[in-house]
Formats: C-alpha cells, sequence, structure tokens
C-alpha cells in the first residue's frame, strides 16, 4: 500500500503473525550464539525447581524473534521496499517468561509513520508478543524500522 494508505491505519492493528515454537532447541542455540548459559534456560532439572516450573526463553531470544514473527505476518504494508532495517526501540517490557515448547505469536500496531528523506520511511509499531494459553504477553515493545522505497 502507499505510504499514505499505511499512515492512514496509524493506532490500529495492522498484522497479526502465525504461530511460532518456542523449543528447547532454539534456547539452546541462542545460549550458544549470546554466551548466555543461566540455568533457568538450559537446566531442566534445577528450573523445574524454579517458580516457572521449567525451562524459558531468553527475554532477547523472544525479542529477537521479531523479524521472524514480522515475515509471518498478513497485514498492511508498504509497496516497493526495496530494503528495511531495524532503527532501534523506545522502549521494551519483558512481562511474562516463554516456557519452552510454548508458541508465540506478535500483534503489530503502527504509532507512526514518517518521511525522513525522499523514499525513506521509518515506521513505529507497538509489538505485542503474546504467549499462547497464557493471560499476560511475553513482551510489548516500541519497534522502529525504516524502509527504503
Amino acid at each position: 500500500m502507499t505510504p499514505q494508505d499505511l499512515a492512514a491505519k496509524t493506532g490500529e492493528v495492522i498484522g497479526v503473525s502465525d504461530w511460532f515454537d518456542v523449543t528447547q532447541e532454539r534456547i539452546n542455540k541462542f545460549a550458544e550464539a549470546t554466551g548466555d548459559f543461566q540455568f533457568i534456560h538450559l537446566d531442566e532439572e534445577k528450573a523445574k525447581l524454579t517458580p516457572f516450573g521449567g525451562t524459558i526463553a531468553h527475554g532477547f531470544l523472544t525479542l529477537s524473534l521479531l523479524p521472524v514473527l514480522g515475515a509471518m505476518t498478513e497485514g498492511a504494508r508498504l509497496d516497493n521496499v526495496k530494503m528495511g532495517v531495524n532503527y532501534g526501540g523506545n522502549k521494551t517490557r519483558f512481562i511474562s517468561p516463554v516456557k519452552s515448547g510454548k508458541r508465540v505469536r506478535s500483534h503489530t500496531k503502527l504509532i507512526e509513520l514518517i518521511e525522513k528523506r525522499p523514499g525513506q520511511w521509518q515506521q513505529t509499531n507497538e509489538v505485542t508478543i503474546e504467549i499462547e494459553g497464557e493471560d499476560k504477553p511475553a513482551l510489548i515493545t516500541e519497534w522502529i524500522t525504516q524502509f527504503f522505497v
């Protein structure tokens, strides 16, 4: 859609992703990639003794799912995008841990779309990552992406 059409959706949910499995294997690989080997993520026996009752995904693993969840989202998008880049976030809150074996999905609400330069658009979204079967989300973040058309 055109930037003007997308901007008209400010304040609306513009997409909901498919469900995504957060497996123990993915958690283990994230620990390897980041060097975060805290037992709550990796040691199922010790993790059973915590209030979580088992292993949980790293908060940053959950945050790092934004690109894959975005790719799994049908919804309002700019036409003719040549490239998109993460620009950062204004705020991120980790609300509830994602237990190993759970599924998550994202809900994306458009906060702002502005033209930074001709052909360069900055989109700010409020993204909520929902945990299947849970009352509270895993996280809420205000995420900024720049698109070049």
